[in-house]
Parts: C-alpha cells; sequence; structure tokens
C-alpha cells in the first residue's frame, strides 16, 4: 500500500494521539474514526498511511519505545541490561505498564492485534536481545548451554507484570534495576 509522506512532527502527533486514546478508553474502543477525529485527520488517509487499526497501533508502540535492546553494547551482560533500565524514567515506564495493562487483554480477543505485535514490536525485540545475550555467551559471561537462556524474556515481561499483580504498583527503575540483579542474572548463572 503506497504512504502518503509525512513529517515526522505529525507523525509523532498521530502516535500519540492513538497512544493516549488507548490509555483513555482502551484498545476495543480506539477507532480509526476516533483518531481521525483527535488528530484532525481523515480516516481514509489513516487507512493509507497504515492499512488497520492493528497496524496503527503497534507503529504507535514502537515508536513510543526510548530504546532498542539491539542499540545497547556495554560490554557487559549486567550492563547491558541496566543500561536498558537507565535509558527510560519511572513516569515513562508507568505510562508504558498501562498501555500493555491494557493491550493484553485486546491481543487475546484480536488475532491481527496479536500479529501485528509479534511481527512489528516483539520480535525485532527478540531479535536484539538474542544479539545481547548471545555476546554475553561469546564474552563467557554465562554458558551456550543455559536452561534460563530461552526464558529471559518471559522473565523480563513477568516483572512488568508481577510488580502490578502482587504490589499494586507499576515498576519503576529501582524495582527493575533490584529484579535484574536478583532475578535474572543469577537465572543465568551470571550474578
Amino acid at each position: 500500500m503506497a504512504r502518503t509522506r509525512l513529517t515526522p512532527e505529525r507523525e509523532s502527533e498521530l502516535y500519540e494521539a492513538v497512544l493516549d486514546l488507548l490509555r483513555e478508553v482502551g484498545y476495543d474502543a480506539v477507532t480509526m474514526d476516533a483518531v481521525a477525529a483527535r488528530t484532525r485527520s481523515s480516516k481514509a488517509t489513516l487507512y493509507r498511511q497504515w492499512g488497520s487499526k492493528p497496524e496503527l497501533v503497534v507503529h504507535a508502540l514502537r515508536h513510543n519505545k526510548p530504546v532498542s535492546v539491539a542499540d545497547i553494547d556495554t560490554g557487559t551482560l549486567r550492563g547491558d541490561f541496566h543500561a536498558l533500565v537507565e535509558r527510560t524514567d519511572d513516569c515513562q515506564l508507568e505510562r508504558d505498564s498501562a498501555l500493555m495493562r491494557g493491550l493484553a487483554q485486546a491481543v487475546h480477543e484480536n488475532p491481527d492485534l496479536h500479529q501485528a505485535l509479534r511481527e512489528l514490536l516483539i520480535a525485532p525485540e527478540l531479535t536484539g536481545l538474542d544479539g545481547l545475550l548471545r555476546r554475553a555467551v561469546d564474552r563467557g559471561e554465562i554458558p551456550a548451554e543455559t536452561a534460563a537462556l530461552r526464558y529471559v524474556p518471559h522473565m523480563l515481561v513477568g516483572a512488568f507484570v508481577a510488580q502490578e499483580l502482587i504490589e499494586g504498583r507499576s515498576p519503576d527503575r529501582a524495582f527493575l534495576s533490584d529484579y535484574i540483579d536478583a532475578v535474572v542474572l543469577p537465572a543465568l548463572g551470571a550474578a
């Protein structure tokens, strides 16, 4: 599908409006009509640019990411994980956590959203995380046969979910740093 060229500022404005709507009303209530009204755009332009609501939502989420895992290489596994945490702030973590909670149910009920999330957001991050972990294996920080290697994404996602469920608050940088040192690195034999 041919995409019209938007200025980076206009694209950011559209993405922020989508994320605000997601936080306000949840995925199911976000419509292309609502996004068009909020951003003073035409619905036809939105469909021409993104093709579908799931693609627009996932592009907005990806645009919102403060840092990509693939962009981090401090020379140590611990340093890499902590660099991920340090490149955001507690306010952004709270906003991201709220978005993820809102999307968790929607993913189960909307296969198109789930597919778009996996293709456009999750798969690239998993590739970056695999590279980060592979470098740690190559440096000898963790053995290649460590069983926990395949569960690192689950551990990291679990940190976001568990903090809210167990303690009733969004994860913050201090919690995530402690979690990395107390859970992730020991599980990998890198503590």
